[in-house]
């Protein structure tokens, strides 16, 4: 963990894609870790799962979004000790419940019926055109008392 985690129950992690907002990646409450919405971009603002040919034509992979996102909140988790067998609650947001299959799928590849509970629901937009997926989770800290 960090030491502005440590002191501040909040940060951002070096190496990952800035907020593009005032707010953590992450944020520890007592024995909860509460992870922001996250998405597929990279550090350098360039997104995985999207294509962009030379005439402009856009293809958007939803499949590697959602293991990109997913990755990525793995990684979130690793900075303040935890993995994602710490998720409790997951919540999901698709612009296109038309990408729930393959979504579902790719989640699928990291989570089972004794992982995390879900809700997805569709929204009309997320903060780049190119963003298919967003995910938010929250997670349990192992081995804290009440």
């Amino acid at each position: 963990m960090t030491a502005h985690a440590e002191t501040t129950g909040a940060t951002v992690v070096e190496g990952k894609a800035k907020p593009r907002g005032r707010f953590p990646h992450v944020k520890v409450v007592g024995d909860l870790i509460f992870v922001s919405g996250t998405s597929s971009r990279r550090p350098d603002n360039t997104f995985v799962g999207v294509e962009v040919d030379q005439m402009g034509t856009t293809n958007l992979d939803i499949g590697a979004q959602t293991r990109a996102v997913i990755e990525n909140i793995r990684d979130i988790l690793a900075e303040v000790g935890a993995d994602l067998s710490d998720v409790c609650q997951v919540t999901s947001y698709l612009v296109s419940m038309n990408d729930f299959g393959r979504y579902n799928q790719v989640y699928g590849e990291y989570f089972d019926e004794d992982g995390p509970t879900r809700t997805t629901v569709a929204v009309h937009q997320l903060p780049h055109p190119h963003l298919l997926i967003e995910i938010q989770a929250i997670a349990h800290r192992r081995g804290t008392t009440a």
